[in-house]
């Protein structure tokens, strides 16, 4: 019995499957080492029955973590995996890693993720090419959930939401200057309150501004993830990973073929490659 775990900061995606089938499967807060300790991810793993009650049978565990990118953070993760799957082999990857084979395979391609953060790198069949854009919500992460999410909010705030939208965002959320600058600034776990306004996205995604803000922040991203990789990667197919990227695949295609790109697959969730890859 395998278990297959696709975590970006705010989700993580639990698969176990048996002869290549899968038996069970469950979500849970991101396992990110950057931002979750030991006591918080443990906190995690006992609160879900499903992985309790398979935990001895589990012989291994394949981990892809937003946060997992140095050997320090995988070790971490992987020390604290073992003490809940005691009797489970655990390999701990980067969430890049897990893109790369949820969308190549062992094929080499260029691929990016806009999920709950953001990335981009060459993959040559066996590892993602080193690169300089793995920056977290604060300093990177253009195009993601976080990256929507804060620009969501800057507009409610400094009030340029038209009308409909902003009415729409109070009663939804009931949150107001002050609220958010707290939450913001002197609450844990930023990076989740960011991500979680990508409901107001994806319920209002007919609107013409909610529109505008989504092809803004894919421009942001081809800018300063997709087209320096596609430069250094000439014809090279194109492939996306990740919740914005699958809710928004007309939207990123379009900005694709304005700079007379072609994307080649986009996968919403990859747990489900991830786990056909590893279960064969």
């Amino acid at each position: 019995m395998i278990a297959v775990v696709y975590s970006g900061s705010r989700t993580a995606f639990w698969k176990i499957a048996r002869d290549g089938k899968t038996i069970a499967e469950c979500t849970m807060p991101g396992i990110n080492p950057c931002f979750n300790d030991q006591k918080a991810v443990l906190q995690y793993l006992n609160k879900k029955s499903i992985l309790i009650n398979h935990a001895e049978s589990i012989k291994k565990i394949y981990v892809f973590a937003a946060g997992a990118s140095s050997a320090e953070r995988r070790n971490e993760l992987a020390e604290t995996l073992g003490l809940f799957f005691k009797y489970s082999k655990i390999t701990v990857r980067d969430d890049l890693y897990g893109a790369a084979i949820s969308a190549c395979y062992n094929n080499s391609g260029i691929v990016g993720i806009l999920g709950s953060g953001a990335n981009c790198a060459y993959f040559d069949g066996k590892n993602p090419e080193k690169n300089n854009y793995g920056l977290g919500f604060i300093l990177g992460d253009e195009g993601s959930s976080t990256y929507l999410g804060k620009i969501l909010i800057k507009s409610f705030i400094q009030e340029k939401l038209p009308k409909d939208l902003h009415k729409e965002f109070e009663t939804k959320y009931n949150l107001d200057r002050p609220q958010i600058l707290e939450r913001m600034y002197k609450k844990p776990m930023v990076q989740h309150f960011l991500s979680s306004f990508f409901d107001f996205f994806l319920e209002n995604r007919n609107h013409k501004y909610v529109l505008g803000l989504i092809d803004m922040a894919f421009e942001t991203y081809f800018k300063i993830y997709l087209l320096p990789t596609t430069k250094l990667h000439p014809g090279k197919e194109i492939h996306f990973v990740g919740l914005v990227a699958g809710s928004f695949q007309d939207q990123l295609r379009q900005t694709a073929k304005k700079y007379n790109l072609e994307i080649t697959s986009i996968t919403k969730e990859p747990i489900y490659n991830l786990l056909n890859y590893y279960s064969n």
